[in-house]
């Protein structure tokens, strides 16, 4: 990395939350005073967004939910306006896609109008949402009561689109389950101390967001909710996730930036990322890189992280040839592993399902990564899988030891360095290689 985050983080964030407060007690604005209800039944939607726009337009503070549980569709923060969940307090999102508006968004990889995230900031500065309290999706109540339950990304169908049937939302618009949290176009952004709990898909979403500080957070989603993504880093620079738990039933943490024409007429990188000192429990990636590749990814370090309970892949590289962009420079250290499906993933034609886009006319690239001090027991050490005109390049190993019943499979792969890597593997070859130079 170019520079040390951990402190450019500590000095943004002191300087952001003096200047909003001048040193004084923010001034705080209880969602109760404005007649929210915390009986977990009724909708308090109407009151909470009363309590936000009050505090924007008295100058600023924090808008707080005490203890109980309260109800509420799609809420939307303003500048000023921060957000806090006291012990006890639960804000619990509804099942009803009508509590959650279109808005102009970038969905799996696409700018396009999509359902808003339960909570919502947009173009803000100096951001905090934190607490000791839970932020819940009803991720589960949103597969049992809404048309909205298959599919990748909360989707109806194979394809991803809504099911025809109830005619609403109207053709025009698409529409599926929402996200946790939201946060757009933002600067300064501190997300701290909370249980983020059942998203009804992905929890945490960072989107064009500039210097972010994620930290102490417990993100849990039962596994039967599909998509439901941990943290997801998209087209952002500058963030820092520091300290977090995460067992969900999709990437615990997944950066990606943009997907295929759209993605490539966007081309903006996600790059300048640390992560650190977190546990990574069930899921279907520990970091991964992708799928959303189009704009890039860069400047990744991922260090002193525990994977365990069956991850799939705690280490995890994805897109496909219709995707483009160069995901480099990306750095795994001090890692362990216990009972994960695999260690390594490395695939460039990762979930080829009809309909299949066609190959961009530069296809994606991974290179320049580097593996070191990462140990552990895993079922399969894994894959490294590149294109026959795009094999995967320059991966270095570094005192790395990996215990496994099968073994590493490489194929299409250039400048490997395997040195550093020692295997024991119970069934068949600890490597075999197809094309690898």
């Amino acid at each position: 990395m170019r520079r040390d985050l951990s402190i450019v983080f500590a000095i943004v964030l002191a300087a952001s939350a003096a200047a909003q407060t001048g040193g004084k007690p923010p001034k705080r604005f209880v969602i109760s005073d404005f007649g929210a209800v915390p009986d977990a039944r009724t909708v308090n939607t109407k009151a909470i967004q009363a309590a936000i726009d009050k505090c924007a337009d008295s100058g600023g503070g924090v808008v707080v939910v005490p203890k109980g549980t309260f109800v509420s569709g799609a809420i939307f923060l303003k500048q000023g306006a921060n957000l806090y969940v006291e012990k006890d307090g639960v804000l619990k999102g509804t099942t009803n896609i009508d509590d959650y508006p279109v808005i102009n968004t970038r969905w799996e990889g696409v700018e396009e109008p999509w359902t808003s995230a339960f909570v919502n900031a947009e173009g803000l500065t100096n951001l905090e949402i934190s607490g000791e309290g839970t932020i819940d999706g009803s991720g589960e109540e949103w597969l049992q009561n809404s048309p909205f339950r298959g599919g990748r990304g909360g989707r109806g169908n194979a394809d991803g689109t809504a099911p025809p049937a109830p005619p609403s939302p109207p053709p025009a618009a698409r529409r599926g389950r929402p996200r946790l949290i939201g946060i757009q176009n933002s600067k300064h952004v501190h997300v701290a101390g909370l249980n983020l709990h059942n998203q009804a898909v992905w929890c945490l979403f960072f989107l064009y967001s500039e210097d972010v500080l994620a930290e102490n957070l417990r993100i849990t989603a039962e596994h039967n909710i599909p998509s439901s993504d941990g943290i997801d880093i998209d087209s952002s620079k500058h963030v820092r996730v520091n300290n977090v738990y995460i067992d969900v039933n999709d990437d615990c943490i997944s950066i990606k930036s943009g997907k295929d024409a759209d993605g490539l007429r966007v081309n903006r990188p996600a790059e300048d990322i640390v992560i650190e000192n977190s546990h990574f429990a069930y899921g279907h990636g520990g970091v991964a890189m992708g799928s959303e590749t189009s704009g890039g990814i860069r400047n990744v370090e991922v260090r002193n992280c525990v994977s365990d309970s069956g991850n799939w892949a705690p280490i995890r590289f994805k897109t496909q040839p219709s995707r483009s962009g160069v995901v480099e420079n990306i750095t795994y250290r001090d890692m362990k592993l216990h009972e994960t499906r695999q260690a390594f993933e490395f695939n460039l034609e990762w979930r080829m399902v009809p309909p299949i886009a066609p190959p961009a006319k530069v296809l994606p690239v991974v290179r320049n990564v580097r593996i070191i001090n990462v140990s552990g027991d895993v079922t399969a050490v894994g894959i490294i899988h590149g294109l026959a005109d795009s094999p995967i390049r320059d991966i270095h190993f570094e005192n790395c030891q990996i215990t496994a019943q099968k073994g590493f499979r490489l194929e299409h792969a250039r400048n490997v360095d395997l040195a550093g890597l020692k295997l024991d593997v119970k069934e068949g070859e600890p490597i075999t290689k197809t094309d690898v130079q």
